[in-house]
């Protein structure tokens, strides 16, 4: 789709919906957009979602620029979304922990109702890995060493009350074992001290696989369906009884209040710039897939899943007092 196409799908989906003229006066984008991403530069999201913005920026004709804006949870771009104009000049990932905020920490908007969900993008491949020289071979012997010396077996995290952390503490919860975690701001800081011998163990996206496939780190587990193609000799954790299955999709919103026809039209654009093969390939590096959801489907799943992060937040013994 060239610029023309993407101005002449914002004009005519203004049209059909009988919005006001804004949308066929405009000619969008004028101007470079700015996409906000939840993690530091240098891990799998920000080499990912770099690629995305190149190819964005050469369908819609101006620069799409990444900026970083790590901790929080992933989620300080959703926050910074409710102080900008919904002129699609401001765009953000949308990542998991955005559903969990409101149960954790009090905020004054609400991630369902203030944030124009544009389409999900994809989701991650989880794991456990520990370093190369780690006394655990399997992870039988991970849980075995946290449940002799409770609070002791020490992992990092991309961030507090990130799908690695809730999801360790969901299966430490289910182990009855005791962890001590260590959040981080992102993938390559984390990466960073595990292989200097500052972690035990840590939990993150594939983010790991070169320094696996390097033999300095070692996988005990992954939190898909099923197994890695790449590592298919890594069980799951359902495979070892844990019942849990983990993908944390992600995807791209703005501010509230977006014109329909703006919407159409940054969909538009970034479900080609998503579908190219460079894009398709970096993914594959991180053992991502493409997870595709058009604006509607992607609104009626940050629904969904803001009920179920309730639940979870709530049995982890995780939300806020009251």
């Amino acid at each position: 789709m060239k610029r023309r196409q993407v101005l002449h799908a914002l004009g005519g989906s203004a049209v059909a919906l009988g919005v006001t003229p804004w949308a066929r006066a405009q000619a969008f984008p004028s101007r470079p957009i700015n996409l906000m991403i939840a993690f530091p530069a240098g891990g799998p999201t920000d080499i990912t979602m770099r690629v995305l913005a190149e190819n964005a920026s050469k369908i819609l004709g101006q620069p799409v620029v990444i900026e970083n804006r790590s901790g929080a949870g992933g989620t300080l771009p959703a926050q910074a979304l409710q102080t900008a104009k919904p002129d699609g000049y401001t765009l953000a990932q949308i990542p998991l922990g955005v559903f969990r905020l409101p149960y954790t920490t009090k905020i004054n908007w609400d991630p369902v109702k203030d944030i124009s969900y544009i389409l999900c993008v994809t989701g991650y491949a989880f794991g456990v890995v520990v370093p190369a020289d780690s006394p655990f071979k399997e992870w039988k012997d991970f849980v075995a060493y946290a449940k002799a010396n409770p609070g002791k077996l020490s992992y990092g995290s991309t961030g507090a009350l990130t799908s690695p952390h809730l999801t360790m503490e969901e299966i430490a919860q289910k182990l009855g074992i005791q962890l001590n975690h260590i959040p981080y701001r992102g993938s390559a800081p984390l990466m960073q001290d595990l292989l200097g011998g500052q972690l035990m163990a840590g939990a993150d996206s594939t983010g790991f696989a070169p320094h696996v496939e390097a033999g300095k780190l070692r996988l005990l587990n992954t939190w898909g369906a099923k197994r890695l193609a790449r590592f298919p000799n890594t069980p799951t954790l359902m495979e070892l009884g844990l019942g849990i299955v983990q993908a944390s999709p992600y995807g791209i919103g703005g501010p509230k209040g977006m014109d329909p026809g703006l919407i159409k039209a940054v969909h538009d654009a970034f479900k080609q710039a998503m579908e190219m093969p460079n894009h398709v390939e970096v993914l594959a590096k991180y053992d991502q897939e493409l997870l595709y959801m058009n604006s509607a489907q992607y609104t009626r799943f940050a629904e969904e899943t803001f009920a179920k992060e309730k639940a979870l937040v709530e049995k982890l013994g995780l939300a806020k007092p009251t």
